[in-house]
């Protein structure tokens, strides 16, 4: 995605509810996104922006609770999410983005479906229900650059809907609104019950590195989830068993540093305390101590 700049985005609740129908607009952009729950779908399919080309995702969790997409592109939009009512049972919310003055055609859709499956493979943060990979249609460069500059908006939204599928998991320093680099992140270390991993913290979570290797074992008290989520990663090669244990092969991004720190030990874990920095400092204390600064 293109460097960040300051920009407008404008959520109406179609129905006046919150978590109920919304569409999405952005400023300068001929886009807009259609999201609805699938309880709800019935209400969406009545709008127009439904029956025209698009291209949406769907959005839920595996059956062992890993959260799972599948990216799908139609010439009518409505048609196609009709099907995914009767034929996909793990999605509970859709997704789908179309164009407000018809600049989207079949290539168009069938080249963003394409990217973003590119982007969420390579990312690999979340577990993809799509089994075919789309190879990108050709089109003109002028058409291109138009598509990837209409993906780039998309790119800006699907975080605001607590999608973080299709970015890679980063530790680094991001630009300020001046456009300045900030401080690169705390690198913090976690040394524990057989595990040796390295991490930062970032704003939407914690993000283990990769050469990072957590324990092969698991205590007999770990939770159910933790033990599935190790297992899904297992299953799509970000952990590898290695002689150590398992070893990171990507840098990967979770939710809290307690859940980092859980995979990491086989076991419960309380990441505030298990990450600490080169001198030996708590993430807990770099927190307080950055609350306390900030306040002054």
């Amino acid at each position: 995605m293109s460097q960040s700049k300051p920009t407008s985005i404008r959520i109406f609740l179609a129905d006046g509810t919150p978590d109920g129908l919304r569409l999405i607009d952005k400023s300068n952009w001929t886009g807009r996104a259609v999201v609805v729950s699938r309880s709800e779908i019935e209400r969406a399919l009545a709008r127009p922006e439904l029956g025209q080309p698009g291209v949406y995702v769907l959005v839920g969790a595996s059956d062992d609770g890993a959260p799972t997409l599948y990216v799908g592109e139609a010439d009518t939009l409505g048609d196609r999410l009709k099907q995914h009512v009767a034929g996909k049972e793990f999605w509970t919310r859709v997704v789908a983005f179309t164009s407000t003055n018809e600049g989207l055609n079949k290539a168009h859709v069938r080249y963003l479906e394409s990217r973003l499956l590119e982007l969420a493979r390579r990312a690999n943060q979340w577990a993809l229900e799509n089994g075919n990979k789309p190879s990108p249609p050709p089109l003109s460069e002028p058409d291109r650059a138009d598509a990837e500059w209409f993906l780039d908006e998309m790119l800006v939204i699907f975080p605001l809907l607590g999608i973080d599928a299709f970015a890679a998991a980063s530790g680094q320093a991001r630009p300020d609104e001046a456009g300045a680099t900030q401080d690169e992140p705390t690198l913090l270390y976690l040394a524990e019950r057989g595990a040796e991993a390295q991490g930062r913290e970032v704003a939407d979570g914690f993000v283990v590195l990769q050469g990072s290797c957590a324990r092969a074992t698991e205590v007999d008290s770990i939770h159910d989830y933790m033990r599935d989520m190790r297992q899904q990663l297992l299953d799509r090669d970000v952990l590898a068993r290695c002689e150590k244990g398992l070893r990171f092969t990507q840098d990967f991004r979770f939710s809290s540093p307690s859940a980092a720190a859980g995979v990491l030990v086989g076991g419960s874990a309380n990441g505030r305390i298990c990450w600490k920095d080169r001198t030996g400092r708590t993430l807990k204390a770099l927190q307080e101590a950055r609350a306390g600064s900030s306040s002054l």
